[in-house]
């Protein structure tokens, strides 16, 4: 057992103190640019962010939709590796406290051994890991790297997950339970997925971790009725649209990205 709360566990029992769902933003690490990334993230993090979500950008990334592979292979491109990625992150840690989690892709952490990844994680600033395509009753080594090295594990619960594994998915998990509110793939949508009250109440049947929910979450309003039952809110496609429609005013891409969070993270408050 920790001595400390992580930055995860503190975050999620200030805004719960403060009446409100916390905010976490996605991005993805080296989009479109490494420093625009740095700078983009630095505006994030100022305007009402309280969890930054850093995409690793990966060749083949199933989970997400257009928007989302788009930003990853513009990174690529750029030059983004996975070194640099912990050099974004370490970065970050120069002005802000933060929790940062990563999303990423299980070749991405076995490639290099995985206590090394986690280690080397924990060492830039990383406090937790969701590694998509990892079901936790695989997730044996990273879980033991992750509780060697002091780093949060995030799994998912879907739609279409049955109830007997959502045991098995909050033993797993120390951060938080990140539920995916549609089948399918990342995007933004014209409106939220009407199953997530009875979601969330189906999971919490089963664990008191903070309860994330994302996929599908693109405006003020949606943050707001999200926000009304979950512990966090999630919204990733919005922002990297926000990036992709300012790849030829890049100087500028930081303001207009940190306008837009600060719009959509007003909606978590709860009355």
């Amino acid at each position: 057992m920790r001595l400390l709360m992580s930055r995860l566990a503190n975050t999620f029992a200030l805004t719960r103190s403060q009446n409100r769902a916390a905010f976490v933003a996605y991005v993805c690490a080296g989009d479109p640019d490494f420093e625009t990334s740095v700078a983009a993230c630095q505006a994030l993090l100022k305007s009402g962010v309280d969890v930054l979500e850093l995409g690793v950008p990966f060749s083949d990334p199933l989970a997400d939709g257009l928007t989302n592979q788009l930003a990853a292979q513009r990174a690529l491109e750029a030059g983004m590796t996975g070194a640099r990625v912990f050099e974004l992150v370490r970065r970050l840690r120069e002005t802000s406290d933060a929790p940062i989690i990563f999303y990423t892709y299980y070749n991405l952490v076995f490639a290099n051994g995985v206590d090394h990844y986690v280690q080397a994680a924990k060492a830039a600033g990383v406090d937790g890991i969701l590694t998509l395509d990892l079901p936790p009753e695989e997730a044996g080594e990273v879980r033991r790297a992750c509780t060697q090295h002091g780093v949060d594990t995030v799994f998912i619960v879907a739609p279409t997950t049955p109830e007997d594994r959502i045991p098995v998915i909050a033993q797993a998990t120390t951060g938080f339970i990140y539920y995916v509110s549609r089948e399918g793939v990342t995007g933004v949508r014209d409106q939220v997925a009407g199953n997530i009250p009875d979601a969330i109440a189906r999971i919490r049947r089963h664990t008191n971790l903070p309860i994330a929910v994302g996929f599908g979450i693109g405006t003020r309003a949606q943050v707001a009725q999200v926000a009304a039952q979950a512990d966090g809110v999630v919204v990733g496609s919005a922002l990297v649209n926000c990036i992709r429609d300012h790849l030829k005013d890049r100087g500028n891409l930081p303001a207009a990205l940190a306008a837009k969070a600060a719009d959509l993270s007003a909606g978590v408050g709860r009355t």
